[in-house]
């Protein structure tokens, strides 16, 4: 787990849900934090703060659902090899 981006990713959750204290594998989906509209805001976040793109394959809820997923997600597309 990325300590920079696992905090860059709780912070900007935080944003959205300031008066609950966001643990890392909280599911954020279960919670009910999420609409249908967060989630493509969610999707459009990590795009652009960490500079990958989202595939439709990516489009998967276990992706998402808490810091430690959404961290493990970043990590894993940061460190794929670039097609040629």
């Amino acid at each position: 787990m990325s300590t920079d981006n696992r905090a860059r990713i709780a912070e900007y959750l935080s944003r959205f849900f300031p008066v609950h204290d966001l643990k890392d594998d909280d599911d954020i989906f279960e919670l009910g934090f999420v609409s249908s509209m967060f989630a493509m805001q969610l999707v459009s976040f990590v795009e652009h703060e960490f500079g990958i793109t989202v595939e439709n394959e990516d489009l998967e809820l276990e992706y998402f659902r808490s810091i430690s997923a959404l961290d493990a997600f970043v990590n894993g597309k940061l460190s794929a090899p670039v097609p040629q």
